[in-house]
């Protein structure tokens, strides 16, 4: 079992995410989308959802940091221990309260609104559910390593984590993890394998075309406010302000 929980499984997930993103790309582009519901109401959107994408661009940052980077290698940076646990924590309890405040209004936005509710469907249940667990027991580690340094990731977790990617898995690092941050790094990767089968996918939708997009040039089909009577512009073109005035 626990070589199928932290050395198979990461790698189903992650060929689940890989293929899942391509499948979804080329067979469902129309359903590539947030499927956003800013139409049925906005005022509460406008406030949960800024906090809940920022927290969690912030959260990554933070796992960037505490599951990649080696603690030789901040040590080696003269960031020892207890700075880092310092800066680790304060950042984590930060971004963690922002996520699950937004994750709050958004969620008591969907339940209370009843069009936003009509629009939600069992698969969105399933991945709130799902992502409300994650968020969980991340905030749950958080606050149990903000209270005591009995065990720390950076030593089982994190080394687990990049022997992952390196190919060469060592589930004994993470098989003596307390069970808060074994069931977290186990939802992560259940919620990567199902990440492209949900609304989640919006993740990789940047709109990067826009920096690059031309201006819209609006015209005119024929007479204007402040035109002489019987002047007409050409169809299809368009009367500057200064054109109106001389006319």
């Amino acid at each position: 079992m626990s070589t199928f929980l932290w050395v198979v499984f990461p790698y189903l997930a992650l060929a689940a995410f890989v293929v899942g993103l391509i499948w979804r790309f080329r067979y469902d582009q129309f359903g590539w989308t947030t499927r956003s519901s800013q139409l049925y109401e906005s005022r509460l959107l406008r406030i949960g959802s800024p906090l809940f994408h920022f927290g969690l661009l912030f959260a990554l940052v933070g796992h960037l940091m505490g599951l990649v980077i080696p603690k030789s290698w901040t040590e080696a940076l003269g960031i020892h221990q207890e700075l880092y646990h310092v800066i680790a924590v304060g950042g984590g309890l930060v971004s963690g309260a922002m996520i699950v405040a937004g994750f709050a209004i958004l969620i008591f936005r969907r339940r209370t609104t009843s069009t936003v509710f009509q629009a939600t469907t069992v698969n969105d249940k399933a991945m709130y559910l799902l992502l409300g667990l994650v968020i969980f027991f991340g905030m749950f580690n958080t606050i149990s390593t903000a209270l005591s340094e009995d065990y720390n990731y950076r030593q089982g977790v994190a080394p687990w984590f990049r022997s992952v990617f390196l190919l060469r898995p060592d589930a004994s690092l993470i098989a003596t993890a307390p069970f808060q941050f074994q069931a977290h790094a186990f939802l992560a990767f259940l919620l990567l394998m199902v990440w492209p089968f949900t609304r989640l996918v919006h993740v990789f939708s940047a709109p990067i075309g826009y920096l690059n997009r031309p201006y819209i040039v609006y015209r005119s089909a024929g007479r204007r406010v402040g035109q002489q009577p019987g002047v007409h512009a050409p169809q299809g073109t368009w009367v500057s302000p200064t054109s109106k005035r001389d006319a």
